[in-house]
């Protein structure tokens, strides 16, 4: 019997995939569960239908991502810090900071976790922060960091 699992089912199927499963099986367990439903023409033209959508919603996504990475190029965010000698920071510039500073002066809302900055900004100056908006888009905000 065919059925199109609603849920993964360890050792048999993941969501949306259609596979042939015994008819015992598929009447005593996966239907009763809720597990899967029967693969009949109705039930494959709206998984068909779902998985358009789905495709249409990443697209999406990815053209967003790449418009905000265009975006970034031409924004500068000021940061301000407290130093000492030399231009030397007391501690660092994080990426909470920045992303509070990019949210108030440009009003574009980012996750600070997909910044890549592992030890912060120690001085001042300009800084290039990398910058992971998509599984294949990848921008850079430029930080100035200035003395408070």
């Amino acid at each position: 019997m065919k059925v199109i699992f609603t849920q993964d089912v360890k050792g048999k199927g993941k969501k949306g995939e259609v596979k042939e499963v015994p008819v015992g099986y598929a009447k005593n367990f996966l239907l009763k569960k809720g597990f899967a439903v029967e693969a009949t023409p109705g039930n494959l033209k709206q998984l068909e239908q779902k998985n358009k959508r789905i495709e249409k919603e990443k697209q999406q996504e990815f053209e967003d991502a790449k418009a905000l990475k265009e975006q970034l190029k031409s924004l500068e965010v000021e940061v301000e810090a407290k130093s000492g000698e030399g231009g030397k920071l007391f501690g660092s510039v994080s990426t909470k900071q920045i992303a509070d500073a990019l949210n108030k002066q440009h009003g574009i809302k980012l996750d600070k976790r997909k910044m890549d900055l592992p030890n912060g900004i120690h001085a001042l100056g300009y800084t290039n922060v990398p910058v992971k908006l998509h599984k294949d888009v990848e921008g850079t905000i430029r930080v100035h960091t200035v003395e408070k």
